[in-house]
């Protein structure tokens, strides 16, 4: 085996055990890695270079296509970047002589878009399940108000069980990324809502969230709902509420984050509360203050 082969393998499970990276992560890193290693044909460690990454990022930037464009974004550019920089780093951790990892910087970005609902869009999709009967009007209430409430990832709300959910209290721990816990909060709306779905409930399953299917039902059979079922009901209720941008769980998560900072938060709770590792993840949401920016304009220039 290869020497460059063998430390990417070792690097794979670091971040696997050591780091409690997803398995998806864990993929992505290792397909990413694998395209550095078979375009510089398997270098040693002590052969990555400053010259060899410059031409690598020539190769990512003038060679490859990309899904949507002529060539790669620069978003994905950088994520290879990113897992090259955080093996090298590997590396050095474990005394392989290798390039400093700082020395590899990441190409210049455009401000990311943040697609939000604004007040009243907001309001129609609430309401929107209160037009659905039965159970799955409940369900889907209280899937709504929780997205926005908790500002939760689609996949760790799918995941939650009844009994990490206190709804007698307004706060819960969930796990995130990485394996990492925090805290989220319930508004007296999810917390309500959450209550009168498992009141109605007749299953004795552990899911906080589960598929009504009329045949599992009969066979007494209710499994946890699945974060694409999730989707298509966020945009179900988006449709029949007359919104025509694409409005996604993850749209909710953005507007749970912006209507925070709108309402004074600071970026730090922000980020503590969306569970971002970096500051620069949530800085992403600054533009939600232009309004406000407006606003001091309006008040001070011009006055003298």
């Amino acid at each position: 085996m290869k020497a460059l082969n063998k430390y990417i393998g070792q690097f794979l499970e670091y971040l696997e055990i050591e780091r409690g990276r997803s398995a998806r992560t864990v993929r992505n890193y290792h397909f990413y890695l694998k395209r550095f290693a078979e375009w510089a044909d398997h270098p040693a460690p002590a052969k990555i270079n400053q010259e060899m990454v410059r031409k690598y990022r020539l190769h990512l930037n003038r060679d490859l296509e990309g899904r949507d464009d002529v060539n790669l974004k620069k978003s994905t550019q950088n994520y290879h970047l990113i897992a090259l920089r955080s093996f090298l780093k590997y590396l050095a951790k474990i005394d392989v002589k290798t390039m400093a990892p700082e020395k590899i910087e990441l190409a210049k970005t455009s401000t990311r878009h943040i697609e939000v609902l604004e007040p009243e869009e907001l309001e129609r999709l609430r309401r929107g399940p209160l037009n659905e009967d039965g159970l799955i009007g409940l369900r889907d209430k209280a899937i709504i108000e929780m997205l926005f409430s908790t500002g939760l990832r689609v996949s760790e709300l799918a995941k939650l069980q009844i009994d990490q959910v206190n709804v007698k209290r307004n706060e819960f721990t969930v796990k995130g990324k990485g394996s990492k816990h925090r805290i989220a909060f319930m508004s007296d709306e999810a917390k309500d809502a959450v209550k009168a779905y498992l009141a109605a409930r007749e299953d004795t399953s552990p899911h906080l969230f589960v598929g009504h299917d009329r045949a599992k039902a009969a066979r007494g059979v209710a499994t946890a709902i699945s974060s694409r079922s999730i989707q298509r009901t966020v945009e179900k209720y988006a449709m029949e509420a007359g919104i025509t941008k694409r409005i996604t769980p993850h749209v909710l998560r953005h507007t749970f984050a912006t209507d925070l900072l709108r309402n004074g938060a600071d970026i730090r709770s922000v980020q503590s509360m969306l569970g971002h590792e970096s500051i620069t993840t949530t800085q992403i949401y600054t533009h939600v203050t232009d309004k406000e920016l407006g606003k001091i304009h309006k008040k001070f220039h011009g006055k003298s």
